[in-house]
């Protein structure tokens, strides 16, 4: 009997039989369907499918058609796994691994093995069923969220068995714990198990910052730790939407909480749902959405936008968040921005005054790279062009891995190799040039005295990756700017950062200093 076929969809997306790697044609609706047709593993109608992956196309069935030859290409050179009988299409699962069934089986074991559970927890640190978003199928975009959720409720069981199997050390258990912790915040277990597992080795001022923090989360609910009563699981769910630039492109925006809005500005790269529940933003997201109804959107060229777009430029760029903005018909908010965002939130807080309430302004710069820096550091960023133009999208994490350490030059190695994968599957690897290409001409320094909207400045005293007088000079051209300094090497502020809760800290004062009280939609 032959090896059967191993499909992995979870973390990356590949098929391999025994250890050899089987290439899958670079389409994402033909990766993406052939995931389809392995999760259901029922037969489907060929109008069916038509409809969920080819709505937009001329020919929808000739689409189909292309797409079941590249798939039995790569699937059926052992057993016959992708059939067509009659008028349906199906995966028989009965002849296939496939790595979603394996955690499922994991965590529906009586008693799973410590490896077997070692190995789903793996799966699941990252967020699940990467690089099959298709941002203008909104009806298969549904089903892969009810996909993700599914994925998302084995994570409890199967972190909270792994800590207390036999064999695994308290060290590690606190390791998987304060991982699980961050993949999701909102769990009432996790923090409760962290704390007494770090009570368990004498860390008792440790165990007392994780009940403070998920205090400080939760508020009165929080008491339910103390108590031990697990109560069902809160997660705030934030709402995804779509809508067209002028020249056709399609944005992604999300919305999340309540009250006055607050909305940010693109940066890279983004990706609304990867975004929230990282290790790297979701703390300073949920933060913010705590006391706001927070707006983000993924500009174009990459997370849940369109890809495949003709432009990008600042001007388009810009031409995204108002896009946006207009679209949710926002008629006055405070404005955030990081790294590049900044230079849009000056442009449209300049063209839109009477719309932005106040400007928050965090690791950004007027001048791009190629007019900001110096001829040395210009050099290097060249050099990192070349780099991702070649090496971006392969499985070799070294030259993603450049920005990484550039970003977070403090942050562990479970973040750094988060933020390694979160790039590759954000964008390609011609779209991260472009975005480099047009970071670099950026130049609204001639802008920075027309502001007129209160503005804070915040900035690392040590970012590694724009410099300090980058942010000093937008807090001295910009009249009446705040400029708060951080004690920090990052560009990212990460959440178990002393800086992050000061840059906090200054934005709640900030925005109760000079939010509008009339910024309701």
């Amino acid at each position: 009997m032959s090896e059967r076929l191993q499909i992995d969809l979870i973390n990356e997306v590949s098929v391999r039989v025994a250890e050899h790697s089987v290439p899958l044609v670079s389409s994402r609706k033909t990766v993406a369907l052939m995931a389809y047709l392995a999760l259901t593993g029922q037969p489907h109608r060929r109008e069916h499918l038509c409809e969920l992956f080819f709505p937009d196309t001329n020919d929808p069935k000739g689409s189909l058609r292309w797409s079941l030859t590249k798939l039995r290409q790569a699937l059926n050179t052992h057993d016959a796994c992708l059939q067509t009988p009659g008028a349906t299409v199906l995966i028989d699962t009965d002849l296939i691994e496939l790595d979603v069934h394996y955690v499922q089986a994991v965590h529906d074991a009586a008693a799973p093995s410590g490896v077997d559970l070692l190995r789903a927890a793996e799966l699941l640190s990252f967020k699940p069923l990467m690089g099959l978003e298709l941002a203008r199928n909104d009806d298969y975009g549904l089903w892969l969220m009810g996909e993700r959720e599914q994925l998302h409720s084995l994570r409890p069981r199967i972190f909270q068995t792994l800590v207390t199997t036999d064999g695994v050390s308290d060290q590690d258990a606190v390791k998987w714990l304060r991982r699980w912790l961050r993949l999701d915040p909102y769990s009432h277990e996790a923090p409760r198990l962290l704390s007494q597992k770090l009570i368990d080795l004498g860390l008792q001022d440790e165990a007392a910052k994780v009940t403070r923090d998920y205090a400080a989360l939760m508020g009165d609910d929080a008491v339910r730790v103390t108590r031990r009563v697990p109560p069902e699981p809160v997660r705030a769910r934030q709402s995804i939407g779509f809508c067209n630039a002028s020249d056709g492109v399609k944005i992604a925006y999300a919305t999340v909480g309540s009250g006055p809005p607050l909305v940010k500005a693109a940066n890279w790269l983004n990706h609304l749902e990867l975004d929230w529940e990282s290790p790297i933003w979701a703390d300073m997201f949920r933060a913010l959405a705590a006391d706001h109804t927070f707006v983000r959107y993924d500009e174009r060229g990459n997370g849940l936008s369109d890809w495949d777009v003709p432009e990008i430029s600042f001007p388009a760029f810009l031409e995204d968040l108002e896009t946006v903005v207009d679209h949710l018909g926002l008629t006055r908010f405070p404005l955030l921005g990081l790294s590049q965002g900044c230079a849009v939130s000056i442009e449209y807080s300049v063209r839109h005054p009477e719309k932005v309430s106040a400007m928050i302004l965090i690791g950004g710069y007027a001048a791009g790279w190629r007019i900001g820096l110096s001829p040395e550091e210009c050099e290097q960023r060249e050099a990192v062009l070349t780099l991702t133009r070649h090496g971006w999208g392969t499985s070799n994490p070294a030259y993603r891995h450049i920005f990484s350490q550039t970003f977070m030059p403090n942050a562990d190695s479970e973040r750094l190799a988060w933020f390694d994968d979160f790039q590759r599957r954000t964008t390609s690897p011609q779209n991260a040039v472009r975005f480099q290409e047009a970071f670099g001409d950026i130049d609204i320094r001639h802008l920075l005295p027309e502001v007129q909207v209160p503005t804070l400045v915040i900035h690392a005293r040590d970012d590694q990756r724009i410099p300090l007088r980058c942010g000093r000079e937008l807090a001295a051209n910009i009249p009446n700017a705040e400029l708060v300094t951080l004690e920090s090497q990052s560009h990212i502020i990460l959440g178990d950062e002393p800086a992050w809760q000061v840059c906090m800290n200054e934005i709640s004062r900030f925005l109760a200093k000079h939010a509008s009280a009339d910024g309701q939609n």
